[in-house]
């Protein structure tokens, strides 16, 4: 039998992490609304912080299930091994996106329960945030797996080292949520964005540091990647800490798109960076994306109709942040 033309695993490896980028970025800015939620100057600043991203937000969490769903059907391994071994941190996850969801429909309604939703939404966001940061921890971390099946305890996951990667998920969504106000807000609200921005971005920073130092002793097929010499993949924390620059210079010369821009590269570069560490395992500290992958015919039967999906998405996301651009007045939302 003749071997494939083309490497599907490493096609749907790339597939799915397209879609978990997206989805850091898209939803990363609208949770990062909830987390600011609590320090907002008025009541008004909140409104217009939730109208910035209520036309949006559903459609954000779209390459969450498009990640989760090419996850399942691609490596079906990671599924039996990740569910055991992170149930509690994914219904943590889970649990905020549901209070988030519920405060966007009934915060506008409610009169005199809406300081309620107000502490949903941001509650929702925080706890979301962070769960996805810990589990993001948890990968770096690695699994005790044995003949493929997950061994541990329930609460593994939960680390000094997966806390503070979830802490550093807040601050960096809260990030990205403090720039994408300063591009959607003015007045009031866009000077309290400029001001949280760069308080943010010192503790992402403080956060990025303090992971750096600690990856090294908590998996050593990382240390060795990184430490054994200089290599290419070097570029990439040179080229997030000249984003995080960017940025700080931005917001002093009070720029508008500059900031959201740069935190995004920021964001890309560090990706870039998790997935230069542990390549190619899927399941670390072990289990590489080819021992995971589902049969050939599968995936290749699943990729030709993601091949339509994907481009209408695309199409579907750029066409809705088309029409709701522009700055979002207080009382009036989008002009």
């Amino acid at each position: 039998m003749s071997e494939p033309v083309f490497d599907l695993t490493f096609i749907w490896a790339a597939i799915i992490a397209f879609g978990v980028i997206m989805y850091v970025l898209m939803d990363g800015f609208d949770l990062g609304q909830g987390i600011l939620f609590p320090f907002a100057p008025s009541e008004e600043s909140r409104d217009v912080m939730m109208n910035s991203v209520a036309p949006v937000w559903d459609g954000n969490e779209t390459w969450l299930i498009l990640g989760g769903a090419g996850l399942l059907a691609a490596f079906p391994l990671v599924y039996t091994i990740f569910l055991p071994a992170l149930y509690i941190g994914v219904f943590l996850m889970l649990a905020g996106l549901i209070f988030r969801g519920v405060a966007f429909e009934f915060r506008f309604k409610a009169k005199t329960s809406k300081y309620l939703w107000n502490w949903a939404f941001a509650g929702g966001s925080i706890v979301a945030s962070f769960a996805q940061g810990a589990v993001v921890g948890a990968y770096i971390q690695g699994f005790e797996v044995v003949n493929d099946v997950y061994v541990g305890g329930a609460f593994d996951w939960l680390t000094p080292f997966t806390v503070l990667t979830g802490l550093g998920m807040v601050a960096g969504y809260g990030l990205l949520g403090s720039t994408w106000l300063i591009l959607k807000s003015e007045g009031e609200t866009q000077e309290f964005a400029y001001r949280v921005t760069k308080r943010l971005l010192l503790a992402v920073l403080v956060v990025f540091v303090a992971i750096s130092l600690y990856t090294p002793f908590v998996d050593e097929f990382v240390s060795n990647r990184w430490f054994s010499g200089i290599s290419v993949i070097w570029l990439l924390p040179v080229l997030a800490l000249l984003c995080a620059w960017r940025i700080y210079s931005a917001v002093q010369q009070k720029r508008d798109g500059t900031p959201f821009v740069a935190t995004m590269g920021l964001f890309i570069f560090t990706y870039f960076g998790l997935l230069a560490s542990k390549f190619p395992y899927v399941v670390p500290p072990s289990i590489t994306l080819w021992d995971a992958a589902s049969a050939h015919e599968s995936q290749l039967f699943l990729l030709l109709g993601l091949l339509f999906v994907i481009p209408i998405v695309l199409v579907y996301t750029a066409w809705t942040y088309w029409v709701f651009r522009g700055k979002v007045k207080a009382g009036h939302g989008y002009h």
